[in-house]
């Protein structure tokens, strides 16, 4: 007998076909069927979404987890933005991206197409649900889901009513599938379907991911941890690196783009950072410093040498005060996952030093980690951060989820 999973591979690998010939127009009036579902059928979505919350409760999920796992007025809103920006976006789909001429006058052209059948396995944030169905539909994939079972009920009512939604479209419902046994067998089963789903995207906690790179037989497009670190140099603005540094760290500190180590420049550090740690505790954050660091702010926890190499997802920072930028970049060439890096300064010779010579999926200047995301870089949203190097680095968005190939136009040629 066929199992669960082989017959959901089996209906998306179907439905990934008439997707890959679908028009621009059907593709974005079914996000907006999506987008309007969402609205309407909000409050089935948010009592759903509750009982995953009190249930994650009263399994002790970490406030990180459960601010992941949460939904709100404002956060649906958002989902439903999203598939509405990802309307107005190009279609990738067709998209002749060289033209040359090969022997013989032939005419070779390389053009944009779609994966064919998306895996994606992610952990508690029900709105990757929505944002990834609709990114693999506008870009022409079908897509199997399988989410955490703390999310269970959330995800399963939001992939009903994009179902039902695409049910009144011209797209097929089987595009967009969940799978809802929440056994760590069906992971297997998922990225083991050499032939069936053509590449899988893990999307969660380093032990998820280190799994699926270890066990998949599938092409695997891996996000990455976000150990993420603010520089502050010694020219830095006091009032702009306060702001940043906040914003990076309180905004939403579960999220894999907000800041856990903050590096300071020792001369910045002898007049500000007492101050701006501080204030960080104003905040709720707990400061973890180095022993030059507890000089200028006494009150903070001593660090250990893991807290470099913690992602804490909550309201923790580390605090290392180093003597050059040069130290500050060996610091983080050692400890980063590669996944966004900046640096506050007004010295453009640093500033040119840092974004050349960091490696990482994003570099800043003078601005938040916070901004690595689809919808801040005018994805309209994100199937996930890359922190690998081939075919897709930073968010990904609809023209990571193509490939190409190559069209042939001859009249009558031969070798």
């Amino acid at each position: 007998m066929m199992r669960q999973i082989q017959k959901q591979v089996a209906a998306a690998r179907s439905a990934s076909k008439r997707l890959a010939i679908a028009s621009a127009e059907q593709k974005n009036e079914s996000l907006d069927a999506i987008a309007h579902a969402l609205r309407d059928q909000k409050s089935l979505i948010l009592e759903q979404n509750r009982k995953d919350l009190a249930d994650g409760k009263k399994a002790g999920l970490s406030t990180a987890l459960m601010d992941r796992l949460k939904l709100t007025e404002q956060r649906l809103e958002a989902m439903a933005g999203g598939l509405e920006e990802v309307t107005r976006l190009p279609d990738p789909v067709g998209e002749v991206l060289e033209v040359t001429d090969g022997q013989k006058n032939l005419r070779i052209e390389k053009v944009r197409v779609p994966l064919g059948v998306v895996g994606m396995i992610f952990e508690a944030r029900p709105n990757v649900t929505v944002d990834a169905a609709g990114l693999a539909l506008k870009s022409g994939n079908s897509i199997i889901l399988r989410g955490s079972s703390s999310a269970l009920r959330s995800n399963s009512v939001l992939v009903d009513v994009i179902r039902r939604a695409l049910a009144d479209t011209s797209l097929p419902p089987e595009a967009v599938q969940l799978v809802t046994d929440p056994g760590r067998e069906t992971v297997r089963e998922l990225i083991t379907c050499k032939g069936g789903v053509d590449v899988v995207i893990p999307r969660g906690g380093p032990g998820l991911i280190r799994r699926v790179v270890r066990e998949a037989t599938v092409p695997v497009l891996e996000t990455g941890a976000g150990n993420c670190h603010i520089y502050v140099d010694r020219t830095a603005d006091p009032g702009m690196a306060r702001n940043i540094v906040i914003n990076a760290k309180t905004d939403r500190p579960g999220v894999c783009n907000a800041a856990e180590t903050l590096l300071v420049h020792q001369e910045w550090a002898e007049k500000h950072l007492g101050s701006m740690c501080e204030e960080l505790t104003l905040h709720q954050v707990e400061i973890r410093g180095c022993s030059r660091t507890r000089q200028h702010f006494p009150q903070s926890v001593p660090a250990t040498a893991t807290d470099w190499e913690t992602e804490y997802l909550e309201q923790v920072l580390a605090v290392k005060v180093v003597d050059s930028l040069e130290d500050a970049m060996d610091h983080i060439d050692r400890y980063s996952t590669g996944h966004s890096e900046a640096i506050i300064t007004e010295d453009d010779a640093a500033a040119r030093r840092f974004l050349q010579g960091v490696d990482a999926a994003a570099v800043y200047r003078n601005a938040s980690t916070r901004f690595t995301d689809g919808s801040q870089f005018g994805l309209g949203a994100e199937i996930g951060i890359s922190t690998q190097k081939l075919h897709a680095r930073g968010p990904m968005g609809l023209r990571e989820l193509t490939s190409h190939k190559y069209r042939i136009l001859g009249s009558g040629q031969i070798r």
